[in-house]
């Protein structure tokens, strides 16, 4: 079973959103979607300024295994990435949640209510199996 921490949303599409409770998000990857992919080699982040909509394409992870696209779970402005990741993308496989988180977001739309929480992501990942 997957690391769910219980402060975080997630997207089906394997994203997590930490709320600030500022206006401002940071988002990674799951802990499941890092172990499925393999190790990472790779990972191409928006620039800081770049307007990302919910459900889009933001940018492109890479494993010894697969490539694999990354879908904002929300809308907003791009204000960090993780410049750490282009020297040590491993970072994502060692701690998803913690310094391996990919960028932060100012939101264009405070509400994550489209997000899951553990419980719920848990249960899709269940039926993914």
């Amino acid at each position: 079973m997957s690391n769910l921490p219980a402060n975080l949303r997630y997207a089906k599409s394997h994203e997590w959103v930490l709320d600030h409770q500022d206006g401002t998000v940071s988002v990674g990857i799951s802990d499941h979607a890092q172990e499925a992919l393999g190790d990472v080699v790779f990972v191409e982040l928006p620039e800081v300024g770049q307007t990302l909509t919910q459900g889009k394409e933001f940018g492109v992870i890479e494993s010894v295994k697969a490539a694999s696209d990354l879908y904002a779970p929300v809308s907003g402005e791009v204000i960090e990435i993780n410049d750490a990741l282009e020297d040590s993308p491993e970072t994502v496989n060692d701690a998803p949640y913690e310094d391996g988180w990919l960028m932060k977001v100012r939101l264009t739309d405070q509400n994550l209510d489209g997000l899951l929480d553990a419980d719920a992501y848990q249960a899709t990942l269940s039926t993914d199996d």
